[in-house]
């Protein structure tokens, strides 16, 4: 097994003792992100359209600091704290990510880090000649 911790400054660094992601072999483990701006630490705002947009370009930093991008993601893990905001993820997702989707799930929480109202976590699969898209 080749495991490497990836971390970049283009997303949040970690509030806590994790890696933003791990990558073992040609899969990429990503860690929750919620909407932190990542040069202030700040949450971008309470708008929940910005929220998910951020997490969005928070994931991607991430993504492209192990190697690849939003298109190499295979599975997110969306947790929100009002389930009736899950057509905005819809909608900003489209703007991220096109068919083939990832495999997704939608969990509705009580609460999550800093009061923001969605965090998502990820798999990635990295290609390569041994495994090609």
């Amino acid at each position: 097994m080749n495991k490497e911790i990836i971390h970049t400054p283009d997303a949040p660094q970690a509030i806590g003792t994790y890696s933003q992601a791990v990558k073992v072999d040609n899969t990429v483990y990503l860690s929750g992100q919620i909407p932190l701006n990542p040069k202030t630490m700040d949450v971008v705002s309470e708008d929940i359209r910005s929220q998910i947009t951020q997490v969005f370009h928070n994931l991607n930093a991430v993504a492209i600091a192990a190697g690849g991008d939003l298109t190499d993601i295979v599975k997110l893990n969306v947790y929100l704290t009002d389930l009736t905001n899950f057509p905005i993820v819809n909608e900003v997702m489209g703007e991220f990510i096109s068919e083939p989707f990832p495999a997704r799930a939608a969990i509705g929480v009580a609460a999550l880090p800093k009061g923001v109202g969605v965090e998502i976590d990820a798999v990635m699969h990295l290609r390569n000649e041994l495994y090609p898209a």
